[in-house]
């Protein structure tokens, strides 16, 4: 696929306990904007996701917030955003970002980062979108995440295929040019005979 037009980060609305996860949560929304690549999250102005968004703007790009009603207050929607869209519910968010964006990428964040990140791994599994979905590993976050992946796939709960669909990696630039390059295709849940025999 071509560079994406509009990159989907999701990514925490606390900052962390190093401060490896802002530089490089500010060192990637500077390179989106300079590409050119929109930034689509969830409209904090906190966190790591304030960060990201502030970058992106800093450098002249632009940024989509989507945000639930009742988070605005709660995640300090941010006010100065390019397009921020206030919908009714969490899944009317991560539906509306789905729908803005053509790749997704997931930063160190906590529970919702893994929830809206493994429902695009779940959605791209049942062929419902071919973009590509990322981690990037900062201080090796998601290390264990992703040897986890690994022991499903020897586990035969998901398929080689589509664990080597997703990119883990340290270096951006990898990261942006794998995006590039990446080739989307579909490969079936693995159901077993014994799973839908009476």
């Amino acid at each position: 696929m071509p560079q994406p037009t509009s990159l989907c980060v999701y990514c925490g609305s606390s900052s962390g306990k190093h401060p490896e996860y802002v530089e490089q949560a500010r060192a990637f929304g500077t390179e989106m904007a300079r590409r050119g690549i929109a930034l689509v999250y969830g409209g904090g102005k906190v966190g790591l996701m304030g960060t990201v968004a502030d970058a992106v703007l800093a450098a002249g790009g632009k940024v989509i917030g989507v945000i639930p009603r009742q988070l605005v207050d709660l995640e300090v929607a941010h006010a100065d955003l390019t397009e921020l869209v206030v919908v009714e519910t969490m899944h009317q968010r991560k539906t509306r970002m789905f729908e803005l964006s053509d790749a997704f990428v997931a930063l160190p964040g906590g529970f919702g980062t893994m929830d809206e990140m493994f429902e695009m791994l779940t959605w791209a599994q049942l062929g419902l979108h071919r973009y590509p979905c990322a981690f990037l590993d900062v201080r090796g976050y998601y290390t264990q995440l992703r040897a986890m992946m690994d022991h499903m796939v020897d586990e035969r709960f998901v398929r080689p295929e589509q664990r080597e669909s997703v990119w883990f990696g340290q270096d951006m630039q990898q990261l942006f040019d794998w995006m590039e390059g990446y080739q989307g295709s579909h490969t079936p849940k693995w159901i077993d005979r014994s799973s839908v025999e009476a």
